[in-house]
């Protein structure tokens, strides 16, 4: 039997799920096409990616912190990640890891496996046949990184404990509150301002 062919893929948009109001939904694109892989994960879950994709440093190492941690002092390298079935519309994933010349595959939940991904710098791959199968196709002249970055504002805006929404701040005092949140360990707060920040910045 003829090794399927990976497409790789990057994340392309991380927003709130309008679907599920507790999820968050990881949009991935593939790299050499228009099809998006949207992918509902947990609070926790888009945390860890978006601490890892903004370069946060936390006062404690968080749990996908302490993984890479763990596989470093062994000396074991993450490869790649591979999206690798889709079953029941739950996707699952593995690790591809080397050890002393030998490749190790680890199955992973597919939001852990993008939150070690983003740590280790290293590619994410799927298949064709979940493309196919669950990827929605990118119009043109369609942004999805705006799209779902106002997906994020409509979904925020009520739930911001009284302090009226981000859109009613400055730059510099979103800055200044990111740096607040962050000592608070605050995770899902300081994502949520990372991403209106970056809405400005696209606007600008």
């Amino acid at each position: 039997m003829a090794e399927m062919k990976k497409i790789q893929l990057d994340i392309v948009a991380l927003s709130h799920s309008v679907s599920q109001s507790h999820n968050y939904a990881v949009v991935l694109g593939e790299q050499e096409g228009s099809r998006r892989l949207p992918i509902v994960i947990g609070a926790f879950e888009a945390q860890a990616i978006a601490v890892a994709m903004e370069r946060m440093t936390p006062n404690r190492p968080l749990t996908h912190d302490l993984f890479k941690n763990s596989l470093d002092t062994f000396g074991i390298d993450l490869k790649e990640v591979i999206i690798n079935d889709l079953l029941d519309g739950i996707f699952y994933a593995k690790l591809v890891c080397l050890w002393r010349g030998e490749i190790i595959e680890i199955d992973s939940r597919t939001s852990d496996a993008l939150a070690m991904a983003v740590r280790f710098g290293c590619p994410v791959f799927t298949y064709e046949f979940i493309l196919e199968t669950a990827g929605v196709i990118l119009e043109e002249g369609q942004d999805d990184s705006v799209q779902e970055e106002d997906v994020v504002m409509k979904e925020n805006a009520p739930r911001e404990s009284g302090k009226g929404p981000l859109t009613s701040y400055s730059i510099d005092a979103l800055k200044k509150m990111l740096d607040e949140v962050l000592a608070e360990e605050n995770y899902e707060r300081a994502a949520r301002i990372r991403d209106e920040i970056n809405r400005r910045r696209e606007k600008s």
